[in-house]
């Protein structure tokens, strides 16, 4: 049975996701937060958030909320399909995740009673860098209002990721060159 298409997100719900990403200082708690509360909004199964290492084109799960571990370490995740959220920059709902040919493991989602799955592009300004995955124990129709929020919701998720990653970058380098004799540095 289709659940009815009704509204989860409203404007409370929305300032108080992007107070979270803007104030949270731990990435980790806040995807944890993001993926928990999600999951809960939606009355989902379960919702993981999965980054992309652009170097073996695969997305790993950094967090997850309802979802067991068997299922997220089912396989690699390669995405080499172009209708994917990954590849459109688009919301992808997929409604049967046992007979649609872009489901990557379809026999793994009927052992963990997932229906449908609706992703979200994680992005940083043009770039694609994850995804915001919702499973579904059965059929549901989700407000088209409500992926609009959870695009932006990830957008915004998207640059704390990115400025995260660059901070940490940083921190490496200021260390190397701390570790550095002050010899080398005579004439810069």
């Amino acid at each position: 049975m289709t659940q009815k298409q009704g509204r989860k997100f409203y404007l409370k719900h929305f300032r108080s996701i992007c107070h979270a990403i803007a104030t949270y200082e731990d990435l980790n708690m806040l995807t944890d937060h993001l993926s928990e509360g999600t999951c809960r909004r939606f009355k989902a199964k379960g919702c993981s958030i999965m980054l992309l290492d652009e170097r073996d084109n695969q997305l790993y799960p950094v967090s997850s909320y309802g979802i067991s571990d068997k299922y997220l370490n089912k396989g690699p995740i390669f995405m080499d399909d172009k209708h994917s959220a990954i590849h459109s920059g688009e919301p992808v709902f997929v409604e049967d995740m046992q007979h649609d040919p872009r489901v990557q493991y379809p026999q793994a989602a009927t052992a963990e009673g997932i229906i449908a799955m609706l992703s979200i592009p994680i992005k940083c300004r043009e770039a694609i860098i994850g995804v915001l995955r919702i499973y579904h124990n059965e059929a549901i129709i989700i407000h088209k209002e409500d992926i609009e929020t959870l695009c932006v919701m990830s957008e915004n998720l998207g640059l704390v990721i990115e400025n995260n990653g660059l901070k940490n970058f940083l921190e490496g380098v200021s260390a190397a060159l701390e570790s550095l004799p002050p010899r080398m540095f005579k004439d810069l």
